[in-house]
């Protein structure tokens, strides 16, 4: 929102200044905002209250709101939406689709061949808006995991209004029904798996000092049917300073593998596989900073992020799981070593190939690997799928080894292909044309940042355009995530179609690949991580100064976007270079460096950014963390903080305190804060709608009409 007088309201919008700067003070005694951190306290919310009423007042009456939020829920409801494949469950493939409809969503299946033939047979499994109705619960869908091979019992996870906690329900795919005295897990951060159709692996919340400080389960156990969970035999335990207890399986041809994960930090971990001889799980040779990618022909397939046995970073590993799993000597092997352009992004296997989905210059490429018997060495294959486009490995088809992938570009909808090693992929569906793109360019770039680095990123504006013009850069920078360019109706993300209406109106669009992400593989992330993190704002700053160097844009007329770990980013960015940006939009954003490990999930998060307690990590996390570099006297870009109150993972004191404190030093803060919609914010498309059309209206108000 914006706090101003009515008088200043009426003329700018600007704000009268107070007379006394903000404390920096970074302990709880100097922090005059420390109860906007009580999430639900009757104060705090009449805060949050009031400020999203003076942003309504402000955005939703303009000119052109309504046309934006009607014109963004038929993109995001448009039933010729592709059907995206959920499991394959046999000869039957499922589906989670939401429509205006089916705001909450209807997970259903169809006869796989009828799938692939572009002519689906649905049938409703779970109609979430009707069970939500029935319940009079808000139901969020978290997805459903059904037991192999015959997939009639499924654990079913629902959210009430979209948290990272949620219930655990048995359902009968037979009956369509929950199952009566089935196995239920209550409401919590939980983690659950099939061990065998009468016996479940939980990772749950069991009482007192069954949590870790990141607030995730620490204790495994097995669960038996028709016993209380009270009962329940414990199996592996965690440390309280640990991330959390995990398990998961993998499901290699008939064979299903149970594994438990003991994450120590956000990016280390060991894994515990069941010993075949004996009812137990045992430790493996996986060194803890690798991921577990999937199992084929026997062989777990690993990615290494640090070297390891002379193979480089980057690469995938195969190790035999039945050796492991004996606790037998285990042969390690190279299965794929990308090149210096490339990173390995996904990997999914089916019954006879491991598929990979690389990234080439942050280009998708798509890759075959079988493994030789007789030698056990691996042999790739390049399988074209799309030039110049962003590669998904949207699901398998095991027995057929067949991948479902979609390729898409900014201006190019996206298609879903059926692939298999040899054949041309055959499309199964494809996306219609939601703009016409013919007077539209897209343009991969690269700007060269402080130390050097070139820095790639994607450019879209009308074919021809003159600049400079208002510019809006989306980037994240963190975590391992690359940001692949996309169709521009789901760009930036969980902005819906924001990205495309920039571009009609004339200006520029641009997703930066800043360092921190994954884009060129583990050196791409480490080079950001910790002590480090200047690199990713650096890169920032490199691509907003190239607009301006190419005449694309000019200073004070660039937004910049950032969601979650993105928060941070544009934070530093707005509160570093203020001459250089023009607005700012930051979603379910953190922004408070010092208190962020003590806020909900923020310790899991140590690894990434270092520990405030630890007295030489708080020397550079107070260099950049956004809330306690506002400065008095300073005038800061104009900033939209949009997040959700029932976020369970990045705390709403961030975006909270940010905004208080900026207002206080007399800047303009735009705020929405969703009561429900988790850390995504958007419970349903209608959500998503309002949102784009907000910020659509907001880098109007403050890009193209202010003078």
């Amino acid at each position: 929102m914006i706090r101003a007088s009515l008088a200043a309201l009426a003329l700018s919008c600007s704000i009268t200044a107070v007379a006394t700067a903000a404390p920096q003070d970074a302990n709880e005694e100097g922090d005059p905002y420390l109860w906007l951190e009580d999430i639900e306290g009757a104060k705090a919310l009449d805060w949050v209250k009031k400020e999203n009423a003076a942003t309504d007042k402000l955005i939703t009456a303009r000119p052109g709101f309504e046309a934006d939020r009607k014109r963004a829920r038929a993109i995001l409801d448009d039933e010729r939406q592709i059907a995206e494949p959920g499991e394959v469950m046999g000869e039957t493939i499922t589906n989670f689709w939401r429509d205006a409809t089916n705001p909450r969503g209807i997970w259903r299946q169809s006869p796989l061949d009828a799938y692939l033939a572009g002519k689906p047979v649905w049938t409703t499994l779970i109609d979430v808006d009707a069970l939500g109705k029935a319940e009079k619960q808000s139901w969020v869908w978290h997805g459903a995991d059904c037991l192999a091979p015959d997939y009639l019992r499924c654990l079913v996870s629902l959210s009430p209004g979209g948290t990272d906690a949620d219930i655990v329900r048995e359902w009968d795919r037979t009956t369509k029904r929950f199952v009566e005295g089935g196995f239920t897990l209550p409401q919590a951060k939980s983690s659950v798996t099939w061990e065998d159709a009468d016996t479940l692996l939980v990772a749950t919340d069991y009482g007192e000092g069954s949590m870790t400080a990141s607030g995730y389960p620490r204790i495994v156990k097995r669960w038996k049917r028709g016993t209380p969970l009270s009962a329940a035999e414990t199996l592996a335990e965690g440390e309280h300073e640990d991330v959390g207890m995990n398990v998961f399986a993998l499901v290699d041809g008939d064979k299903r593998w149970p594994m438990i994960s003991r994450g120590k930090t956000f990016y280390t971990a060991d894994i515990k596989l069941p010993n075949i001889v004996a009812s137990r799980y045992i430790s493996t040779i996986i060194p803890d900073t690798a991921s577990i990618r999937d199992v084929v022909d026997g062989q777990l397939v690993i990615f290494l992020n640090q070297d390891w046995a002379n193979i480089p970073a980057g690469s995938l590993v195969s190790l035999s799981i039945e050796d492991m799993s004996a606790d037998r000597k285990v042969p390690i092997v190279t299965a794929m070593t990308p090149t210096k352009a490339q990173a390995i992004e996904d990997v999914a296997a089916t019954d006879n190939i491991l598929w990979v989905k690389a990234l080439d210059d942050v280009e998708g490429k798509l890759f075959a690997l079988r493994r030789d018997p007789a030698t056990g060495a691996w042999n790739q294959k390049a399988v074209p799928l799309a030039d110049n486009a962003t590669v998904t490995i949207a699901g398998t088809i095991g027995k057929r080894d067949t991948i479902l992938a979609t390729a898409e570009t900014m201006l190019t909808p996206p298609t879903l292909f059926a692939v298999t090693e040899d054949a041309a992929p055959k499309a199964v569906q494809s996306l219609p044309a939601t703009f016409d793109a013919k007077d539209m360019t897209v343009e991969k770039r690269f700007a060269t940042s402080k130390d050097g680095t070139k820095i790639p990123y994607f450019l879209v504006r009308k074919t021809g355009a003159i600049g400079p013009v208002p510019a809006l850069i989306h980037a994240y920078g963190g975590f391992r995530a690359a940001q692949t360019p996309g169709y521009l109706t789901g760009q930036p993300y969980r902005a819906g179609p924001l990205g495309l209406f920039w571009v009609e109106d004339g200006n520029g669009y641009v997703l930066a690949n800043i360092r921190g992400g994954g884009e060129y593989g583990p050196a791409w992330h480490q080079a950001a991580l910790r002590e480090k993190r200047q690199n990713s704002f650096d890169d920032l700053h490199a691509v907003a100064e190239d607009l301006v160097k190419a005449g694309v844009s000019a200073k004070g007329k660039i937004a910049i976007s950032g969601r979650s770990n993105g928060g941070v980013l544009v934070g530093a960015a707005m509160t570093q270079r203020p001459d250089l940006y023009g607005a700012v939009i930051s979603g379910s954003p953190i922004k408070d460096m010092w208190r962020y490990d003590k806020m909900l999930a923020g310790a899991s998060w140590v690894a990434e950014y270092g520990d405030p307690d630890v007295p030489e990590d708080w020397a550079f996390l107070s260099k950049y963390s956004p809330y306690h570099n506002i400065r008095k006297g300073v005038t800061y870009p104009p900033i939209f903080l949009y997040l959700s109150t029932k976020d369970d993972r990045v705390h709403p004191g961030h975006a909270r305190k940010f905004a208080a404190r900026l207002m206080e030093n007399g800047n303009r803060v735009y705020y929405h804060e969703y009561i429900e919609g988790g850390h995504s914010v958007g419970a349903d498309h209608a959500e998503d709608a309002v949102r784009a059309a907000m910020l659509h209206g907001f880098l109007l108000r403050e890009l193209v009409e202010k003078k």
